[in-house]
């Protein structure tokens, strides 16, 4: 018994899929570069799979489809994996280190945070460097966390999970108004339209070359405390029994959790729901050992942020709807259920 109190969470004995989590990653990024491929040839001008591969491979300034494809599909599906890893993993995160199912940085306004500071960015500084913009985000997101649980805390009762929804969608509510009132203000509500709607139409090579790296960083970092994602899944008097410290991981958890919203919403608009619907399937499929979930959130985050791209340009040709609002559809019917299922149990 004494060797187990001084164990280290690395391997926690709790349910896991790791063959299952393997054949869902193998089998979710063969679906996600077919994905790519339909994405890069789907769009006002139609584009064959032959001229898609020549493109890639035998690129040719001087061919107008192999231009469509470099600068301006291309980065926006490379944007579409990045941006729905970003996003599923910061839920997956969030839900493993609050134990809250409903968890979401758009849900809890950490993604309303990082838009209203791009608003003002937007506004006073229109022609900001994008590396900047990006650092705006971050601390936007900070700031908007630092409300939601400042607002959660002053109940009677301390934080609960139904709390931190509540005071989520009250500072989000807020946000939203505020960067509105900002684009009126400033008259710039017709530029910043779509991006808060959220859409990745329009993304730069640029743009992708400064967010991804944070985006690679924080899933690889995310990846590396994993283990201890699970031990604090568990429950907190267990993680603390087992030896961890409790008040770093989560430290370096939300941490995270900022880094990938942040990046996200400042290259596609904030985007609810990729980082609560996402997890969840995976968490029901692999198991709850977060060594397999993150990953393989990664990987299907970004598969359903490039399928929603797709059908956002395929419902109402030669028009784009914002994928925010394709998301939407799915996004709020599951929020409901799992609403109704966590009061059902309460």
């Amino acid at each position: 018994m004494g060797s187990e109190t001084k164990a280290s969470p690395q391997a926690p004995a709790m349910t896991s899929r790791p063959w299952t989590a393997s054949g869902m990653i193998i089998g979710g990024l063969l679906l996600l570069f077919l994905s790519l491929i339909a994405s890069i040839s789907v769009g006002a001008a139609d584009i064959s799979f032959k001229g898609v591969w020549q493109a890639i491979f035998h690129y040719n300034a001087e061919v107008t489809e192999h231009l469509i494809i470099w600068q301006l599909r291309l980065p926006r599906a490379v944007a579409g994996v990045l941006v729905g890893a970003a996003f599923a993993v910061a839920g997956a995160i969030m839900q493993g280190v609050t134990r809250n199912p409903l968890s979401d940085p758009g849900i809890l306004g950490i993604n309303a945070g990082a838009g209203s500071m791009l608003a003002l960015c937007f506004a006073v500084f229109p022609g900001l460097p994008f590396h900047y913009v990006i650092l705006l985000s971050f601390v936007g997101a900070a700031v908007a966390t630092g409300l939601v649980y400042g607002v959660a805390a002053m109940v009677r009762g301390g934080v609960t999970p139904v709390r931190i929804v509540l005071a989520g969608s009250a500072v989000s509510a807020l946000l939203v108004a505020l960067s509105e009132g900002i684009a009126i203000t400033f008259r710039i509500g017709q530029d910043i339209a779509f991006w808060f709607a959220g859409g990745i139409a329009g993304t730069k090579w640029m743009q992708i070359e400064i967010m991804g790296p944070w985006v690679g960083g924080a899933v690889l970092c995310a990846l590396l405390i994993s283990p201890w994602i699970t031990v604090l899944s568990m429950g907190e008097d267990v993680a603390t029994g087992l030896g961890l410290r409790t008040g770093r991981v989560k430290f370096i958890a939300f941490t995270l959790v900022l880094i990938l919203a942040g990046a996200a919403v400042s290259t596609v608009g904030p985007i609810a729901f990729i980082g609560l619907i996402v997890p969840h399937i995976v968490r029901f499929l692999v198991g709850v050992d977060y060594r397999w979930i993150i990953p393989t959130s990664a990987v299907f985050g970004g598969l359903l942020v490039v399928v929603a791209d797709m059908a956002a340009r395929m419902v109402n040709p030669p028009f784009e709807t914002p994928i925010g609002s394709i998301i939407a559809l799915i996004g709020v019917p599951f929020f409901l259920y799992l609403a109704r299922r966590k009061r059902g149990r309460s």
